[in-house]
């Protein structure tokens, strides 16, 4: 059986090995499914619906997909076919982005203006192609509109690319975890508690914060070993800001791909959206371990207190470090290094224009809009940038604002050139990057392979939602 085939998740207090071929029947019941293409085709059914579903040792009524949350991972590699039949048991109309994939975005491909009503099925079908580099991404829905209600109620999964990262000899030889790190408002009647308008104007958070699905799950890092973890932030609004007890964290990837080297982080920010992957080597003392959430401010910490003085709101302000996770040592293996070397980043050349993007809050009197991208709302008729194919392009995104926005762009990758005019210390592919209050983030991007109609955006998603969003068009 292939290495791949046994993926390392949280599943009961212990901790559990999956191996979906022959899983026990709590594996089966407690771990996502686990999908990987055969004979180059990924073929896979999603099925949205409402309903009871296991969530961190409760049953609540959230939206999933195959009755799970999170929902199935997928697996695939370069140049194989993915077909994935969405059926859409919502009383709403869905669909789904692949977020991260360089793909078409038209048709069957990744089309965030595709719309599958209530009661009906439709068949994604695409090709990953020949270079498309290895790395942690995923699938959510993405109706405008409804983008921060179907996320924060469970609809999200992962998407795993493999190739050239992880043949990597060190890194093939590690241990493999997935952390999907999602929060939830659960009411008494074991419902998504609707939040309140001020809620969906700061972006929705909820109290409930599970790894897996699970409140504090148990993981196992090998002795003398390397722990490969693949981190993805599921929630609709809420920051992580992650740090482990003793360990340091060695970032091997970020959303886009692979780095060209570890980098040795003492916490990771993650903002919604994002992925990581990260090396953790086993040379402590046995012992227990936290994952820790360490204090954030977005950007919305100041208005909450003042409401919260004036009695208009009860404290919901995160202001101590919360355990997500428990990491202890297992069995001991032969001595592994880090690697030194993984995949070459190439600096993208100079660039042939550069374009500003200010994003803010305020009213667009034409489209009702509280939140703008140069002052304008999202309006689904508009084009709001148009590129030739195979240009390159700076964007600078500037945030007028004191809210963190987190910058999304689909389909087309960018490297990160400079933050307030200082460059940024390490070369990587991105698909999102978080922009704090009045920052300025330079951005280069190659438009190239696909033309057609896509959108960027705030990945707070009700900011999304209410307006913070364009389209782009590559020609």
């Amino acid at each position: 059986m292939k290495r791949r085939q046994f993926l390392t998740l949280a599943a009961s207090t212990a901790g559990a090995a999956l191996l979906p071929q022959c899983a026990s029947k709590r594996a089966v019941e407690t771990l996502p499914q686990y999908f990987t293409s055969t004979d180059g085709l990924l073929d896979v059914t999603l099925d949205a619906r409402y309903g009871a579903v296991n969530l961190a040792n409760q049953r609540p009524f959230l939206l999933s997909y195959n009755n799970q949350v999170p929902g199935p991972i997928l697996e695939a590699h370069p140049g194989d076919t993915v077909r994935i039949r969405l059926i859409n048991h919502l009383t709403a109309p869905t669909n789904l982005h692949y977020h991260g994939l360089h793909i078409p975005p038209v048709e069957k491909g990744d089309n965030p203006f595709l719309e599958i009503p209530p009661g009906e099925t439709f068949t994604y079908e695409f090709t990953l192609p020949e270079n498309h580099p290895a790395g942690t991404f995923w699938y959510h829905p993405h109706k405008h509109g409804l983008v921060a209600e179907q996320v924060f109620g469970g609809l999200s999964g992962l998407f795993i690319v493999r190739s050239d990262l992880d043949q990597i000899p060190e890194i093939q030889a590690a241990q493999e975890a997935f952390l999907v790190l999602k929060d939830f408002e659960i009411d008494a009647s074991r419902k998504i508690a609707p939040p309140p308008p001020i809620f969906q104007m700061w972006g929705r958070e909820g109290q409930l914060i599970t790894v897996n699905g699970q409140v504090n799950p148990n993981f196992s890092i090998p002795t003398d070993g390397l722990l490969r973890l693949r981190l993805l932030n599921a929630s609709a609004s809420r920051f992580y800001r992650l740090k482990l007890d003793e360990h340091p964290l060695h970032l091997i990837a970020t959303g886009g791909g692979a780095l060209a080297e570890p980098v040795e982080l003492s916490e990771l920010l993650l903002s919604p959206g994002e992925r990581a992957e990260i090396l953790v080597s086993g040379e402590r003392e046995p012992g227990r371990y936290r994952l820790l959430n360490l204090p954030y401010d977005r950007g919305v910490t100041e208005m909450m207190n003042g409401m919260i003085e004036r009695g208009m709101m009860e404290p919901r302000v995160d202001s101590a470090p919360q355990t997500l996770a428990t990491f202890s040592y297992g069995d001991r293996v032969d001595p592994l290094p880090l690697p030194k070397q993984l995949i070459p980043v190439e600096p993208l050349p100079k660039p042939t224009q550069v374009r500003q993007f200010t994003l803010n809050h305020g009213i667009d009197h034409q489209t009702s809009a509280a939140f703008l991208i140069n002052y304008k709302g999202f309006d689904p008729q508009r084009v709001d940038t148009s590129v030739p194919i195979d240009s390159i392009e700076d964007w600078e995104i500037i945030n007028a604002a004191s809210m963190n926005h987190p910058f999304h762009l689909h389909v087309h990758p960018f490297q990160v050139i400079s933050r307030n005019g200082k460059s940024e210390p390490y070369r990587a592919w991105r698909d999102t990057v978080s922009i704090a209050g009045y920052e300025t983030v330079r951005i280069r991007i190659h438009f190239k392979d696909f033309v057609g109609k896509t959108v960027y955006h705030c990945h707070i998603l009700d900011h999304e939602d209410k307006g913070m969003m364009g389209i782009l068009n590559v020609v």
